[in-house]
């Protein structure tokens, strides 16, 4: 039995979360600069509006603690563990309109077409729209994943601040969202399994011209904190061989990373600096102080500890020649996922019986199934996304490929939920 796919619904209400923005559309046809950061009044527009169509479909919401939102399509025995599915629907400043909501709205449009062609699920089947998967505002990327599955103790979430100082427990209560973030926890059998659906984010399926990727494996993250102290003066009259200079520091340190990931020759290993706070930020002074933040991702855990260490190694090196002292903050590290065989069977025999062509491929880019993966079986679905592109306006993927990927999602979940 085909499952009906609404093409035109879904389109439309892709292009209606992307107006939950104060930026404006850009550039070419399908293009969208969106800044959708948690718990603003963007953010919580887009919450109201998903209720509104996750009730419309009749399905069952709730909210936690922490503001990740359940809509749940019961089941013939609502007693057995559901059949999960995906993702978050915030934004980094100036991204693009398909990271994450994709996985949402996509997972709603499967719902709906399993609802259309009067399709029974034995188990049921619940939507989640995780809260705060970017880092943006809280430094801390996938926060309500992680505390779903228990990976983050709930007091340290409470105490992260954003950028003016304001702790999580102030904002969260302020948007609604009150309780203690102990029982935003999960039991360990609540979910029977896990699907989610995402845009690629990288070019391997558009460069092999497939449609579906299938994904066996997604990376393990980690990130740290680096404050360089140097010692500063006017920059006419600090002379060059007394200088201490942190930013001269930093980019030996920059050049370090990149040295030590590509040392590896492994095709999954990356790392980047993303921020550099320079203090004090001034053309004719001299820095003092450099704040670097580092990303580092691997399939391989030991290799990533690799990488590190050869980081850590340069950064003793920098400090004596250059007579600097360097902080390291771990902020996190967390361990790869395995896809389950189960799943990763159930959407190849989809991508089959849909007559779609798949690979199996690697996830670089972290998802909050990496942290459900913890408490449940998971995989994911990919399709892909113009140039590989994401995180920027031009991110893109075609009405067909999203298409696609929710008749596979949907097929996926009837098998999964019996």
């Amino acid at each position: 039995m085909n499952l009906p796919v609404d093409t035109a619904k879904l389109q439309n209400e892709m292009d209606t979360l992307a107006g939950f923005t104060q930026v404006e559309q850009t550039g070419r046809k399908g293009e969208r600069a969106v800044t959708r950061v948690v718990f603003t009044d963007d953010d919580m527009r887009a919450r109201a509006w998903l209720k509104s169509l996750y009730e419309d479909a009749g399905l069952a919401v709730r909210e936690d603690a922490v503001g990740n939102t359940f809509a749940r399509w019961i089941g013939s025995e609502p007693d057995l563990p559901a059949v999960g599915t995906g993702s978050h629907t915030d934004a980094i400043p100036h991204a693009g309109m398909y990271d994450g909501t994709l996985g949402v709205l996509g997972g709603l449009e499967a719902i709906r077409a399993m609802q259309r062609a009067g399709v029974k699920p034995r188990r049921s089947i619940e939507l989640v729209m995780f809260t705060s998967e970017e880092p943006t505002r809280f430094g801390i990327g996938c926060l309500g994943s992680r505390l779903l599955a228990g990976t983050l103790d709930p007091a340290r979430a409470d105490a992260l601040l954003d950028k003016d100082e304001l702790p999580l427990r102030q904002v969260r209560e302020a948007a609604g969202f009150a309780g203690d973030l102990t029982q935003v926890k999960l039991p360990a059998d609540y979910y029977s399994a896990w699907a989610e659906l995402h845009i690629e984010q990288g070019p391997l399926l558009e460069c092999d011209g497939l449609q579906i990727g299938v994904v066996t494996h997604i990376a393990a993250p980690a990130s740290y904190r680096f404050t360089i102290e140097g010692f500063g003066g006017h920059a006419g009259a600090l002379l060059m061989p007394h200088r201490r200079d942190a930013l001269c520091a930093a980019a030996e340190i920059i050049l370090a990373v990149e040295h030590a990931a590509l040392a590896t020759a492994a095709i999954d290993t990356v790392a980047t600096v993303g921020t550099v706070k320079v203090h004090p930020g001034a053309v004719n002074s001299v820095p003092s102080r450099v704040d670097l933040e580092l990303d580092v991702r691997d399939t391989d855990p030991d290799r990533r500890d690799t990488v590190m260490a050869q980081v850590r190694k340069a950064i003793a090196d920098v400090q004596e020649r250059r007579g600097v002292t360097v902080r390291e903050e771990e902020v996190n590290a967390d361990a790869p996922a395995t896809s389950s065989r189960a799943i990763v069977a159930s959407i190849e025999k989809a991508c089959e019986s849909l007559g779609l062509s798949h690979r199996r491929m690697v996830s670089r880019a972290y998802h909050d199934s990496l942290f459900v993966a913890r408490i449940a079986p998971v995989a994911m679905i990919f399709v892909p996304c113009r140039g590989g592109v994401s995180h920027r306006p031009d991110e893109f993927a075609t009405v067909e490929a999203m298409t696609d990927g929710v008749r596979v999602l949907a097929e996926t979940l009837r098998d999964l939920a019996g």
